[in-house]
């Protein structure tokens, strides 16, 4: 559960703790409108919606609190073979 920062609670968000180890992670229907969606409503992108080597097309924003979301839709189902000589050839 996230909520919004409340400092008379214990409640902190990630900006006062100085970041967050946690990423959130969504898999979605249509990545490019819930990140656009996301950027409309205040969420800053850190990482552009792309097409990745591991068969998903993907990106991340963070929330106005500080959460990271990591966002992605499924392209295309890989097998350990295709997936580790794509890795090979990524350039991250």
């Amino acid at each position: 559960m996230l909520v919004d920062e409340n400092l008379d609670h214990g409640l902190r968000s990630p900006h006062v703790l100085g970041g967050s180890p946690v990423t959130i992670h969504l898999i979605v229907d249509d990545v490019d409108a819930w990140v656009t969606r996301a950027a409309a409503a205040g969420a800053t992108v850190t990482t552009p919606v792309a097409d990745m080597f591991w068969g998903d097309r993907y990106g991340i924003v963070e929330d106005p609190f500080g959460h990271v979301w990591s966002i992605a839709t499924p392209q295309r189902a890989m097998s350990y073979d295709e997936l580790t000589a794509a890795a090979a050839g990524a350039t991250m």
